[in-house]
Formats: C-alpha cells, sequence, structure tokens
C-alpha cells in the first residue's frame, strides 16, 4: 500500500533533480498557505455576514415578498441540473454522503440566519439528489430528460418574470444566463458551423465572416453594443437588460461553437457521407442522420467546457447594471456596516464558483470517458 505512492512521489515530484528541487520548494509553501488560510478561517475570519447576506448573494434585489418566484426558479434548476447529472454517471451511496455533509455545512454557516432561505436551499439540494438518483436508475427519465429540461427551463423563466426582468441579481442570474446561453447558442452555432462548410459561397463567406469576427473581439464590447444598439434598431420592442446581455452572449459564444462544431464535422470520415448520397439520400437527410450525429459526439466534451466559460465570463454583465453573484458581493461590501468583511464576502465568492466550475469540470471529464467507452 505505501509502496504505490511513494512510486508515484519519486516518479512526479523528484524524478529528476529539478523537479526535486522544486518540490522541496513548492509543496511547503503551498502547505503553509494552506494551513495559514484555516487558520485564519477557523478562528479569525466573522463569518456571519453569510447568512446575514445570503438573500441577496443568492437571488440579488429580487423583491423579498416575491423572493418565492426566485426560490422556486432555484429548485427547478436544481432539478434539471441533476437530471443532467444523472445522465452522466450513476448516484452512489458515497454521494449521499457528501449531500449530507453539504446540507450540515450550509446550516452551521446559516447560524442564525433567515432559516426560510436555509429550507429553500436544502430544498434544492435534496431535489437536486433525488433526481439525480432517479434518473440514474431509472431509463423513462433519461428519454424524457431534452424535453423536460427545456420545459423546465422555460417555466423557471417565467416564474420570475412577474415582478420583471431587471430585478434578477445574485447567483441564480449567473446560473440563468449560462443556461439560456448555452441553450440558444447550439443551434445556432451548429447552423454557422454548416453554413461555413456550404458549397454556396455567400453563404460560407457570410458564416465564416461572422465567427471570424466574434472571435476577434472581447466579449465585454459584443455586449456592451448589443445592449446599446437593440434600443436604437428595435425601438418598438422594449427589451429588458438581462434579454439584452443574455443576447449579447449568445451572438459572442455561438461563434465558439460552431467551431467546436465544424472540428467534430470534420472528424466524420468522407467516405460515410459518399456512401450516403450514391444512396440517393439528400445533403439534409445526410447532415441530420449521419453527419451531425457523429460530429456532436465528438464535440459534447468542449461543449461543456464552453458552458464552463460562460459561467465564469457572467460577471462581465456588471457592464450594462446587472447584479450577478459577484456584483451582489460588491454590492454587500458597499454598506459600511460590512465595510471590513472583504475578506469574507471573495472567499465565500472563490469558493461558490470554483465549486460549480469544478463540477462543470467533473463533468466534462466524465462525458469524455463515457464517450470514449461507448465508441469502443
Amino acid at each position: 500500500m505505501i509502496a504505490t505512492p511513494w512510486k508515484w512521489v519519486r516518479y512526479n515530484l523528484l524524478g529528476k533533480p529539478f523537479d526535486a528541487a522544486l518540490s522541496l520548494v513548492v509543496i511547503p509553501a503551498v502547505l503553509w498557505l494552506i494551513y495559514e488560510a484555516f487558520v485564519w478561517a477557523l478562528t479569525t475570519a466573522q463569518w456571519d455576514i453569510i447568512p446575514e447576506s445570503m438573500r441577496v448573494l443568492m437571488i440579488g434585489i429580487f423583491p423579498t415578498d416575491q423572493s418565492w418566484r426566485a426560490w422556486l426558479a432555484v429548485i427547478i434548476i436544481a432539478a434539471l441540473l441533476g437530471g443532467a447529472l444523472g445522465s452522466v454517471f450513476a448516484f452512489r451511496a458515497r454521494h449521499a454522503g457528501s449531500i449530507a455533509l453539504a446540507l450540515v455545512v450550509i446550516g452551521a454557516l446559516m447560524g442564525n440566519g433567515d432559516w426560510a432561505n436555509v429550507g429553500f436551499l436544502a430544498t434544492a439540494i435534496l431535489l437536486f439528489s433525488a433526481i439525480w438518483a432517479l434518473t440514474s436508475y431509472v431509463p423513462l427519465f433519461r428519454r424524457v430528460l431534452p424535453a423536460t429540461s427545456f420545459a423546465g427551463l422555460i417555466v423557471a423563466l417565467a416564474v420570475m418574470a412577474p415582478p420583471g426582468a431587471g430585478l434578477w441579481g445574485g447567483l441564480l442570474l449567473s446560473v440563468l444566463l449560462t443556461l439560456v446561453t448555452s441553450v440558444v447558442t447550439l443551434p445556432i452555432g451548429i447552423l454557422l458551423a454548416f453554413g461555413r462548410r456550404s458549397r454556396y459561397s455567400s453563404i460560407r463567406w457570410i458564416c465564416t465572416a461572422y465567427i471570424e469576427v466574434m472571435r476577434s473581439v472581447p466579449l465585454i464590447l459584443v455586449v456592451y453594443w448589443i445592449w446599446i444598439l437593440m434600443p436604437v434598431l428595435t425601438p418598438q420592442f422594449s427589451l429588458a437588460d438581462v434579454a439584452r446581455g443574455m443576447i449579447g452572449f449568445a451572438v459572442f459564444y455561438s461563434a465558439y461553437v460552431a467551431e467546436y462544431v465544424r472540428s467534430g464535422l470534420q472528424a466524420v470520415p468522407h467516405g460515410q457521407t459518399e456512401a450516403a448520397r450514391s444512396l440517393g439520400m439528400s445533403e439534409f437527410d445526410i447532415a441530420r442522420s449521419i453527419v451531425l450525429p457523429q460530429a456532436m459526439r465528438v464535440v459534447v466534451p468542449p461543449l461543456v467546457g464552453n458552458v464552463l466559460d460562460i459561467f465564469n465570463a457572467a460577471p462581465l454583465v456588471f457592464i450594462i447594471g446587472l447584479t450577478d453573484f459577484l456584483r451582489a458581493g460588491q454590492m454587500i461590501l458597499a454598506n459600511p456596516q460590512y465595510g471590513d468583511r472583504t475578506y469574507e464576502v471573495y472567499s465565500f465568492l472563490f469558493v461558490a464558483y470554483f465549486l460549480v466550475g469544478s463540477l462543470i469540470t467533473f463533468v466534462a471529464r466524465k462525458l469524455e470517458v463515457h464517450l470514449a467507452k461507448g465508441s469502443g
């Protein structure tokens, strides 16, 4: 039992003199930083700001009397994410232990905070776990997942709509922006990818120009210009800032999805399309039934990684006045009462972003393994 870890250490950390010297410097430094962080978190930090500000962090400036709408949307989204996770890998007993530990940590962090919010958050976690388990072991749930997920996302948006989209905020806004952008960019990216390979030069040049322009400018510029130009180009439509922000993200990330899909299309052997043409199949049927399914199998992992990029870029919506998760933390610190809690708030934001990003990365790796087994 001891030999295997020692072999790993000797091969990866002490294999060469430079590796050994670097390990002897870096590892103690990292361990010291971790120790100091834990000492500060357990002895010095004042975490009472987190339960007192949980509503703002989670749902932003959403009206207090309508906060049940935001929490209902959180519960719906948690159920959808549980279903998506269950379609990738099965729910195990060890996962139940981790979820129970998460519930205990949430209860301890909230302390004497708003227990209604604690209840909503705990309900979301429990429903996430239940749907994850059901999707893992009940094939019917996996078959209806795509249609159910789309309908659930529409219901979540409809539930939050009455108070006004301009009041959406917090972590919920970041998640909604990520989900909507991911769903919208997929069909647009597929069309752009096929357009870039079109035999018609006009369509090919238009799609290529769009993709290259979007990939050559920063996201913040695209979001800002969409926010400015939409009222000018369509004065008859009054779109909320949230909608314009989502359009900006969709316009930008569709170009990246198109490139992912195009790489998948190039991976499909040409012999298959030639054989389909010899059988008299139309170009549309070839693309729909032969090329696209195989291409999507190749590009699913990078598409999941693209979801992580969208989530990490969500704070850029601050430029159009939206209160995303990061902006909600800054609003809390703007209160003179909490002006000395900078480290606590940003540490909580760091951990939350890290957990969400780690979950997305973990799902992407599981998808790669799952698809590799399926193609073997």
